[in-house]
C-alpha cells in the first residue's frame, strides 16, 4: 500500500502535468540533464585543479628577523623627531615620547589651517 510521501509524489507529478502540460514535461527533464551534466563538469574541474595544486612543492619563506639595528635605528629616528618638534625626551618611554610627538604634530596642524 502506498504511504504518505508517496501520495505526495503523485500528487506533485499530476499537479506538475496539470500546470505545464505534457509538452514541457521533457523540456524541464533536459533542462535538468543539461544541468547535471554542466555540475559534473565543474566538479571534474575541480578535483582536478585541486589534485594538481596539492601536487605542486611548496615554497616556505622565512620571516625576516628585526636586528637589534633595526630597532636601535627606529628609536633613533624617533628621538631625532621628538627633539625637531622640541619635545624632551629624557626619561620617558618609547610610548609616552611617541604621544607627546602625536598631540604636538595636531598642534601645530590646527595653527596650521
Amino acid at each position: 500500500m502506498l504511504e504518505g510521501w508517496e501520495w505526495l509524489i503523485i500528487g506533485v507529478v499530476a499537479i506538475v502535468i496539470i500546470m505545464w502540460g505534457p509538452a514541457k514535461i521533457p523540456e524541464f527533464a533536459r533542462a535538468l540533464g543539461r544541468a547535471k551534466g554542466e555540475f559534473s563538469n565543474a566538479q571534474k574541474e575541480f578535483t582536478d585543479a585541486a589534485s594538481a595544486t596539492a601536487s605542486m612543492p611548496t615554497v616556505t619563506v622565512a620571516a625576516p628577523i628585526a636586528s637589534a639595528q633595526t630597532l636601535k635605528s627606529r628609536d633613533e629616528l624617533l628621538i631625532e623627531t621628538a627633539r625637531t618638534l622640541g619635545v624632551s625626551t629624557d626619561g620617558k618611554t618609547r610610548e609616552q615620547i611617541t604621544e607627546e610627538i602625536n598631540v604636538k604634530v595636531k598642534l601645530l596642524g590646527s595653527t596650521a589651517a
